[in-house]
């Protein structure tokens, strides 16, 4: 297919739909390049849905009035009033009639592509017990441990911040909690320098090998309910909170069949689509 010349039409739904999609943003707000990019994606794919809609599968879906309204009315809640909603239809080339007449043929094609998906064959328990015994690695969960912790920094800009005070400091904080540990929380949101102080230091539910490797061998050590002495890292120091273990654990053949199965049949549902696709006459 080639590309689109600047003169080819663009439906301004589509661009607006692929815009948002790709880049999180409205063409009107794209760099050059990316408009470029946007305008031959979208052109592409409204090539494609001409051709689904072409398809003898599209005479025998219907939409209602009501199916309409109601695609039509989820667009329009996304804004404030009215005149925010007609201005931003204006500015994206589009209009009220013309915006259900795009979510129109996008729910034509939606409900054609569910259609000829229908038809994939179902999964059975054979395929699933091979596909678990290929794929050991997916079902294998590790260690989970939920941590919690409270920092200070080392800065020596700042007199507070020093080394040795950051030290002097953070111990003093720990053997107040070693007294009172379920005041954890409220001393991270009161002391702690992390931005997680704001959630009462919780790290949550951690992998060995993603916090820093002193916290990390300090938390994978810990009791749960147990509080560490202080740990030092090399952004500052820590005091480590261990509030729940997970242990690594594989997942049964019974317990990952549902997510297997789903796994399978998006796969088979798309085949199925690529194929129907690669079929239409151009």
């Amino acid at each position: 297919m080639n590309p689109p010349k600047t003169s080819d039409f663009v439906d301004p739904y589509t661009l607006l739909r692929t815009s948002l999609a790709v880049f999180k943003k409205k063409p009107s707000d794209l760099q050059e390049d990316q408009l470029q990019q946007i305008r031959q994606q979208a052109f592409n794919e409204f090539a494609i849905e001409s051709r689904i809609l072409k398809s003898p599968e599209a005479s025998l879906v219907v939409i209602s009035d009501q199916e309409l309204e109601t695609s039509y009315q989820e667009v329009c809640d996304r804004y404030t009033d009215e005149d925010a909603f007609l201005i931003d239809l204006n500015n994206n080339q589009l209009n009220p009639e013309t915006l259900k007449a795009a979510l129109y043929r996008e729910c034509r094609v939606n409900v054609i592509m569910e259609l000829v998906a229908s038809r994939s064959p179902s999964i059975n328990d054979v395929e699933i017990g091979i596909y678990y015994h290929l794929h050991p690695e997916q079902f294998a969960k590790p260690e989970l441990r939920e941590a919690c912790h409270l920092f200070i920094s080392i800065n020596p800009d700042y007199p507070e911040n020093t080394r040795e005070n950051a030290l002097a400091r953070i111990q003093e904080l720990r053997t107040k909690l070693q007294k009172k540990p379920y005041k954890f929380a409220d001393y991270a949101l009161k002391h702690s320098e992390c931005p997680t102080a704001l959630q009462g230091g919780t790290l949550g539910l951690v992998p060995r090998g993603k916090l820093y490797p002193e916290i990390d061998e300090v938390l994978f050590s810990l009791k749960t309910g147990e509080i560490s002495s202080p740990v030092e890292s090399e952004i500052g120091f820590h005091v480590v909170l261990c509030k729940k273990i997970e242990r690594a654990e594989t997942l049964s053949l019974q317990k990952a069949t549902p997510k297997i199965r789903q796994f399978m049949s998006q796969r088979a549902r798309q085949k199925c689509q690529r194929a129907w696709l690669a079929n239409l006459p151009k």
